[in-house]
């Protein structure tokens, strides 16, 4: 019985390693080309601390999206803002050309209005081609700073 479960792990091993020799194969053709990602996120967790201790502007508490497109057209990024006690605030909109990576911080968005420090609030982004989005926070309210760092959820389409 351990015989064929162990034959039946290895098989479906080797199919896997044959799939991804394929996809190898097939980056090393193209190797700047990469469609990876989701056109849908969202980021459910959003607050820009009101002040920070340290050297501008490095360490400035900030919120961030970080935006990876590894293909080979630019995205057309649209990020909507939602708060708890308003209405919500966008497009605020974003060009990241292809196999490129930006960071955009929440504290620098300025159309079509700013974003309030203090304030807890969430984000939609969506892009014209798969992108790959991430969030970061850098809280620097004390010397010791804390830096938070999550993947964004992805979206189906």
């Amino acid at each position: 019985m351990y015989g064929r479960f162990y034959c039946n792990c290895r098989a479906k091993k080797l199919r896997g390693l044959k799939s991804l020799s394929s996809e190898l194969a097939t980056w090393r053709k193209n190797p700047n080309s990469m469609n990876i990602g989701k056109r849908y996120w969202a980021i459910a967790e959003g607050y820009i601390p009101p002040y920070s201790h340290g050297a501008a502007p490095q360490m400035v508490s900030h919120e961030a999206v970080c935006i990876l497109n590894a293909g080979d057209e630019p995205a057309h990024v649209e990020i909507t803002v939602y708060y708890e006690t308003k209405d919500p605030v966008g497009p605020y909109r974003f060009d990241i050309g292809s196999r490129r990576s930006r960071h955009l911080r929440f504290n620098n968005f300025d159309d079509p209005e700013t974003i309030p420090p203090d304030t807890p609030f969430s984000s939609v982004i969506v892009s014209d081609v798969p992108i790959v989005v991430q969030h970061t926070r850098l809280d620097s309210r004390q010397a010791a700073n804390a830096l938070l760092s999550t993947m964004a959820f992805a979206g189906d389409r």
